[in-house]
């Protein structure tokens, strides 16, 4: 059953701070609250806090979701998701429902919380754990930062993103710890002006451009800076996908990944233009989407596989621009040496290669 006196209050509190003329606020006591599906709309006349102190469960009946969000704010012009609680969705549950990674027009299960259209916001302090799809996503939204979050799941939870971003610019996420089954970081379609720093990821599989090119017209992905960011254990680090035989023509330019750390990683640098994780992709059709100016520098550290920098790019749009400036990146295995693998890549390297750059 759904708390409905627990929805219906936070319903009430958000009226009536959104039409507060001044700062709204809103607090979700130190308690466990059993919460269902919740919008929560604007615009507003003033900003809003929205202070949770408490521990918020998203219900296991999957029944009750009408759309894909579990927690969502939009339209809502300068917002402050703060307090040291708990997000909690309860995802062990719906998991096994997921066929995502199997079914490429599959269900989508609910995100945790979202920013739908949603400018001048900061979410901090709080906690996402096991959410059914992904953790958090930004979308349409501008000049959002998301710092000093905690996102966890187990590694083998399917589709749990920690912070996803699509169609969105002006995006700063800082001083986080993001632990999933999935990207910890991922950015979509139209994400423009993003800036990541001083993450610590894993496990996961790192943080990821795309996949890119699935669908026809998207909007091009421009503008990226990670810096001072450490993978542990994930299955990638830094990572470029797009899809083989996109319908999408579209760009993703202008990327600059420094001073990373990576421990025990499978993939540290990779670019996939063969994406395809279903059997009926047309292989013989290549990616149209252009990679262009992207720049790995100061990428120190381990790698789980031989291959460490494994740049495979479009034989239809061939990557251009593409750095490698001093990297050092050893194999696990002693006495064997690491590896660069490259396919159709025009760019340069400089200071220390290992392995061998393939550029």
């Amino acid at each position: 059953m759904i708390n409905l006196s627990i929805l219906q209050a936070i319903l009430s509190a958000w009226k009536e701070a959104c039409a507060w003329d001044g700062m709204g606020r809103i607090l979700i006591p130190k308690e466990t609250f059993i919460v269902g599906p919740l919008v929560l709309k604007g615009p507003c006349k003033g900003p809003i806090v929205f202070q949770l102190k408490g521990v918020m469960k998203a219900h296991t009946d999957l029944s009750i979701f009408k759309s894909d969000v579990w927690i969502e704010f939009q339209y809502v012009k300068g917002l402050l998701v703060t307090g040291g609680g708990t997000l909690d969705g309860q995802g062990a549950s719906a998991w096994p429902h997921n066929q995502c990674p199997k079914n490429f027009k599959c269900k989508i299960l609910p995100t945790s919380l979202k920013l739908s259209f949603v400018t001048d916001a900061t979410v901090q302090g709080i906690s996402s754990i096991n959410s059914k799809f992904f953790h958090m996503n930004i979308f349409g939204s501008k000049n959002i930062k998301l710092q000093a979050v905690n996102i966890s799941a187990p590694d083998e939870s399917p589709n749990t993103d920690g912070i996803h971003i699509g169609s969105s610019s002006g995006i700063k996420i800082s001083r986080s710890i993001i632990g999933t089954g999935d990207d910890c970081i991922s950015l979509g379609p139209g994400s423009s002006n993003v800036s990541i720093s001083n993450i610590f990821c894993g496990p996961g599989h790192g943080i990821s451009v795309g996949s890119l090119g699935k669908y026809p017209n998207e909007e091009d992905v421009v503008g990226l800076t990670v810096r001072n960011c450490t993978f542990t254990g994930t299955t990638n680090g830094l990572r470029i996908k797009t899809w083989e035989a996109s319908p999408a023509s579209t760009t993703a330019s202008s990327f600059t990944f420094d001073d990373i750390v990576m421990n025990n990683v499978y993939n540290p640098i990779i670019i996939d233009q063969e994406y395809c994780p279903y059997k009926s992709c047309n292989l013989e059709t290549p990616s149209r989407v252009k990679i262009d100016n992207v720049s790995f520098k100061n990428i120190r550290g381990t790698s789980s596989s031989q291959v460490a920098v494994n740049i495979l790019c479009s034989k239809g749009v061939p990557c251009q621009n593409v750095k490698l400036i001093d990297i050092n990146l050893a194999y696990i295995v002693q006495g064997v040496a690491a590896t660069a693998a490259c396919a159709n890549v025009r760019g340069t390297s400089s200071g220390l290669q290992i392995p061998p750059s393939c550029i």
